[in-house]
Order: C-alpha cells, then sequence, then structure tokens
C-alpha cells in the first residue's frame, strides 16, 4: 500500500487496456495517413515506426536513448555492449532520424558520461553540434570504487546554421548572494518578498534540475524518467509554439505532456505498451493541470528557492 503522499504513476498493464486505445500501435501505421500521428503515441519499435514519419516535418527531436549499461525497462531489457556496438546502434537510430528534421530544426539527445562520448562523436557526421549541456541529477547511491555519478548530458546540435533558438524564453531567477549596487540602486538584480534576485539566461550547467521523486505528480516508475522542467526547457529554447516535436524513444511520456501543456504538437514512439499506458495517463492529466514544477510565471526557479 503507498503512502497517500507518493503520486508515482505505476498501475498494470492489466489496468491499461482504455488508455492503450488511445495511442496508436504500429500494426496500424500502414492504413493512417502522417497527420493522424499527429498529437499521438505510438506503441511501437523505433526502427519500425521511423518509416511513418514524413521527411523534414519535424521542428524538434528530444531523444533519450537506452545508454550503454544494462537495464531493464519493465520487461525490455537493453543490454550493455562494446563502444564499437553501442556506436553502430547510435549511427543506426541517427541515420532514421535525422532525415525527419527540418532544415532549420534541432535536436537534444540525453546520455550519460559513458555513452555521451559515442554519442557526441558520432552525432558531429550528421549534423553541426551547438554544445553539450551538463545537468546535475544528484540521486542514486555512491560507489566505494568510483566517484558517484550524478550528472547527465544533452548533446544540443542543429541540422543548419538557420535555427531556433529562444533564450529569453527560459530564463532562471537566482538568488544574488553579493548584492552590488551603483548609486544606491541595485545593479542588475531585484528585491521582493522572495529576497534579493536577477532573472539570466541559463549557460550549459544547469544545477536547478532534479529527477522525478515519489511526491511528484509527473513520476512514474520508469527507472529513466526525465523530469518535466529538464525537458521543457528544450522544448521552449528549441521550437516555437504550433511546432511539432518528436520523440523516438518515449519512455513514460515527459516529451509529449510538456509539448502539449507548452502548446506545441508532439508524436512519441516507444515500444513499451505499459510506458505508453503510463503516458496516456500523463496526457489526461495535464487537461486538468497544465503547470510545470519549478517553472513559474514564464521563469524557471531554484531547487528549493521556496525555503
Amino acid at each position: 500500500m503507498k503512502s497517500e503522499l507518493n503520486k508515482t504513476i505505476d498501475f498494470p498493464l492489466s489496468e491499461a487496456k482504455e488508455y492503450l486505445k488511445q495511442a496508436i500501435n504500429e500494426k496500424d501505421l500502414g492504413n493512417l495517413r502522417f497527420s493522424d500521428l499527429i498529437n499521438k503515441n505510438i506503441i511501437g519499435n523505433f526502427f519500425h515506426a521511423i518509416d511513418f514519419i514524413e521527411d523534414e516535418s519535424i521542428d524538434l527531436i528530444i531523444v533519450d536513448p537506452p545508454y550503454n549499461l544494462r537495464k531493464d525497462y519493465h520487461g525490455n531489457i537493453f543490454n550493455e555492449t562494446t563502444k564499437n556496438e553501442y556506436e553502430t546502434y547510435t549511427r543506426a537510430w541517427l541515420e532514421k532520424l535525422v532525415p525527419k528534421l527540418k532544415k532549420d530544426g534541432s535536436i537534444y539527445i540525453c546520455c550519460d558520461w559513458k555513452s555521451s562520448m559515442v554519442i557526441g562523436r558520432t552525432l558531429a557526421d550528421y549534423v553541426i553540434v551547438r554544445n553539450r549541456i551538463t545537468w546535475k541529477r544528484e540521486k542514486g547511491r555512491g560507489s566505494k570504487t568510483n566517484w558517484k555519478n550524478s550528472m547527465e548530458d544533452i548533446w544540443f546540435a542543429t541540422k543548419s546554421n538557420d535555427y531556433v533558438f529562444n533564450i529569453d524564453d527560459v530564463m532562471i531567477r537566482k538568488r544574488v548572494i553579493a548584492p552590488y549596487k551603483k548609486d544606491g540602486m541595485p545593479k542588475d538584480w531585484q528585491d521582493s518578498e522572495e529576497g534579493k534576485y536577477r532573472d539570466t539566461h541559463p549557460s550549459n550547467f544547469w544545477e536547478d534540475i532534479t529527477i522525478p521523486f515519489w511526491s511528484m505528480k509527473e513520476n512514474t516508475d520508469n527507472p529513466t524518467q526525465k523530469t518535466e522542467k529538464l525537458i521543457s526547457r528544450l522544448i521552449l529554447a528549441g521550437s516555437n509554439e504550433g511546432d511539432l516535436v518528436l520523440d523516438p524513444f518515449l519512455g513514460s511520456g515527459t516529451t509529449s505532456v510538456v509539448a502539449k501543456k507548452l502548446n506545441r504538437n508532439f508524436i512519441g514512439i516507444e515500444q513499451n505498451e505499459l510506458y505508453v499506458a503510463w503516458a496516456q495517463k500523463r496526457l489526461e492529466m495535464a487537461d486538468e493541470d497544465p503547470t510545470i514544477q519549478g517553472f513559474e510565471g514564464g521563469i524557471y526557479r531554484e531547487r528549493n528557492f521556496r525555503l
């Protein structure tokens, strides 16, 4: 029996029937038009389903592929491979994925430190690599034989030199530790009931993000889920309202949910039926509550900013 404070979405497949009806099964893709796929999650293998996405139709792609480590995704197991095998796998999905991106489109790829070494190098053969973002995930137990792994990377790349980058839409409100005044007035900061702060552009190191916890409504039992706060920053910076966002390894639906909350269109592809059902549940919840934890009034807040 879960605590009343535990909001994790983790119902079993036996209770997923109605949610799965709202998604598209890959066996039906041949009978549908591309327009029928917009604002839908697809249950299916990426390497099959991606063929039904039109070339140069996607404004923004967010990829959270299996990292090169053994992980059990509720019955779908990904096993760690050699670097060469992982590079071959990475090239296989990149070669399918990049043609779907519009000429002014962007792609963000999530990875851990080990897979990052392969993905970053491989990515440069297909698109223009712009940056590597590192974010502080801060969870997990330590190791007696290595440093605790509390960072992950996100590679940012574009198809051309003409791309969307809405940096003013992702401002972060930071506390001012040493407020400086000029002529008796605050210089580049403000004072309020929240304290002294300034709104600033984010760098490529994000320490205001966390992974989902059991007390968060967005949390599911997916072992590699990203937070809505993290994905929203990518969507706001990399697309405009009405644009089409694709997530080819959707997991439990964060990209689709955030795209909906931010007035973007979406297509998600995920082979695990249970995760798709959880994603559909979250889309339903988004109709009632479109807020994103940690993003208020168009501004990102630091972790524990209310304390």
